[in-house]
């Protein structure tokens, strides 16, 4: 039985005569039976007005600072120059760890002078004198910082459980293409056989040693378009990255692996024979594995943004495991992560690498081929796919260790910055990257650039925190969170989704807490889903389409008004709306379940000038003769142009002055 939700208020507040009592009841119920409410004018003389928001909408403009995404082209491996911030990109891209460390080269005091030569300028600088067992060559800024990283290390390490070793074995040894590729979960069986990507290393006991080193002769990102028809050009997109190297950025910065810096940090024993024992051309800052990890990630998840969270989480996995190896330390795997975020980006936005055509050859091939590999419809359903679980196994090929959204959310913010502290203020107004929109291109297509950019602004990381403070923005990104849609609605937004682009853009959900004075306006014929715990307070507007609350406090803490589409009420608990809610035209679609869920309960008042209300029912079973409160408010005027209760033929509509009941009388 679904028992009737709030306490119905009486049509009148002044208690009747008792002689005049049976007949005032009869009326009542007689009015009752044909939509009636006691004598309640309802009529409706002012209707209200759409909620204003903040009359703009928000924008995040271009630092004005060197951008990567023009200069990213400087990066280069081996170069015979000194490396230099001014430069080099890659190594400017990471100059907030001079917050922790100044490294050798920028002691002026202790450099010489190159000459100009061989294309060359002429500069001051150093070079690393570190030596087999040296720790460093440089001077520690933020000691606290730094006790802090090498810390962490040796910590998880000397806990690190023998699946741990194994996981960071493998990462280490491995291809790193062919590693992060079970970020594809269900999918990742079908992505490796469609890309032809293969490993020789299946498994070693990684608590014991291993001589010499076991490299991997697999095929790392698969077979290319020349003779693959299958995800030939998926393979040829991924491959096509730049190289973006670190190797510029571990020898300007100098900064020595954490197992240099103290013996307590337990490298795993099978990679005791992969350790370098040459200090100057083994720096740990920044890590090369994760970077490479997140060059690769990024590209897959463009080509999949159904599971871009879990592509991106993946990535933050391999940092995670180089640690567990003993390898690198915190701000390595921080420093990997931000520069490929920019080399990705770069490699996106530039001709040299992909125009347009070219990603959306590659982008058609990926989700025609997986479509029709899990022998679903469309990109919707694929989406559905690419996040049911196949196998409870957690040693198979297709078990997806990141279905728990919640927690890899959480995970993930901890390992943006490893909790190891801040080098400065926060509070400070966040920037965007140029160029960095683009890294949403697939996940958020019905988004402009502009909004995508808005975006990463209301997602990123609060400032003062290490790497940071990048000059552009990098440091400070949370895609994780920016594949959720807005965490503030700053200015007012208006979202167009045209279901017939299919994909993203024909549904969605934005899980984000959704805060800030602006507007919501759903438009377009695509579905939008919020789950958030929203506290956005200027108001929401549907227009068209459908606009759906997943949870008790998804449309914030404004107006709701709808004047066309589909408003469902799908929340777990009673929908609170924090302002009032007015319909002139359209749908509200109430979806009740156990706890009142499903339900409206409004701060203002309902106001009812046109459009229909629809009833249906999730995890409840309704009988005969239930009467159902499922909208409340401070006051009610005007009645739905039709009311329909799933499974019932018959139900009786009751309108009170400050709400509406339904009672239903057949099936």
């Amino acid at each position: 039985m679904l028992a009737p939700a709030f306490s119905a208020r009486p049509s009148r507040q002044h208690a009747p005569r008792p002689r005049l009592l049976v007949l005032m009841l009869a009326a009542a119920l007689a009015l009752a039976a044909c939509n009636g409410n006691d004598g309640y004018d309802d009529s409706i003389t002012t209707l209200p007005t759409e909620p204003a928001g903040v009359g703009s909408a928000d924008t995040a403009p271009v630092p004005t600072t060197l951008a990567y995404v023009d200069n990213g082209a400087s990066n280069q491996r081996n170069n015979p120059c000194q490396v230099t911030l001014e430069t080099n990109a890659g190594v400017r891209v990471l100059q907030g760890f001079l917050d922790v460390w100044t490294p050798s080269s920028l002691k002026v005091d202790a450099g010489v002078t190159l000459a100009a030569a061989n294309g060359c300028p002429a500069v001051t600088a150093s070079p690393w004198t570190g030596i087999p067992g040296d720790a460093t060559d440089g001077t520690v800024k933020n000691a606290a910082i730094h006790a802090a990283n090498i810390n962490y290390v040796k910590t998880v390490t000397q806990a690190r459980t023998p699946a741990q070793a194994l996981a960071a074995y493998l990462d280490d040894r491995r291809q790193k293409g062919y590693s992060v590729s079970d970020g594809m979960g269900p999918l990742t069986s079908v992505w490796r056989a469609g890309t032809g990507q293969t490993t020789t290393i299946a498994a070693v006991d990684a608590n014991q040693p291993v001589t010499p080193a076991v490299n991997d002769a697999g095929n790392n990102l698969g077979v290319g378009s020349a003779s693959n028809a299958r995800l030939g050009l998926a393979v040829d997109f991924i491959g096509n990255i730049a190289d973006g190297s670190t190797e510029p950025a571990k020898r300007f910065y100098k900064y020595a692996r954490p197992w240099r810096w103290s013996s307590d940090v337990k490298v795993v024993p099978a990679l005791e024979s992969a350790k370098s024992s040459t200090p100057t051309t083994d720096g740990g800052f920044p890590s090369g594995h994760t970077a490479e990890a997140w060059r690769n990630t990024l590209a897959m998840a463009y080509l999949v943004p159904q599971r871009y969270q879990e592509l991106v989480a993946r990535a933050m996995e391999m940092g995670e495991n180089r640690i567990l190896a003993g390898m690198h330390s915190p701000l390595d795997v921080m420093g990997g992560r931000v520069q490929a975020t920019a080399v990705v980006a770069y490699s996106l936005n530039s001709a040299a690498y992909y125009t347009p055509t070219v990603k959306a050859a590659a982008f058609a091939q990926a989700q025609n081929y997986l479509i029709g590999q899990a022998g679903v419809a469309d990109a919707v359903a694929l989406n559905s796919y690419a996040h049911t679980a196949k196998t409870t196994d957690t040693a198979a090929t297709d078990y997806d260790r990141f279905a728990d959204t919640a927690a890899w959310r959480k995970a993930y913010l901890q390992r943006l910055t490893y909790g190891l502290g801040t080098t400065g203020a926060a509070g400070q107004p966040a920037t965007v990257p140029k160029g960095a929109e683009v890294l949403l291109e697939t996940r958020l297509p019905y988004l402009s650039a502009d909004q995508r950019r808005v975006v990463l602004k209301t997602t990123a990381l609060d400032s003062g925190l290490p790497l940071g403070n990048d000059g552009e923005g990098w440091g400070r990104l949370n895609l994780f969170a920016a594949a959720d849609g807005y965490a503030a609605f700053n200015g007012d937004v208006s979202v167009t989704m045209d279901a017939a682009q299919g994909g993203f853009s024909a549904r969605d959900s934005w899980r984000n807490d959704i805060g800030g004075k602006g507007r919501l306006t759903k438009l377009g014929s695509g579905m939008l889903r919020l789950s958030g715990a929203n506290t956005y307070s200027g108001g929401t507007v549907l227009a068209a389409g459908t606009l759906a609350a997943d949870s008790n406090a998804a449309f914030g803490t404004g107006d709701v008004f709808v004047k066309g589409g589909t408003l469902e009420v799908a929340s777990p608990g009673t929908l609170a709306v924090g302002g009032g809610y007015t319909q002139t035209a359209g749908s509200l679609s109430l979806v009740l379940n156990a706890n009142d869920g499903g339900r409206l309960k409004l701060a203002g008042a309902l106001t009812v000038a046109g459009g229909d209300l629809k009833l249906s029912f999730a995890g409840v079973t309704p009988k005969v003769g239930d009467t159902l409160t499922v909208i409340k408010g401070s006051q009610r005027k005007g009645r739905f142009a039709s009311v329909s209760v799933a499974g019932f033929s018959k139900v009786t509509v009751i309108y009170l002055d400050d709400g509406v009941q339904v009672r239903l009388d057949g099936v």
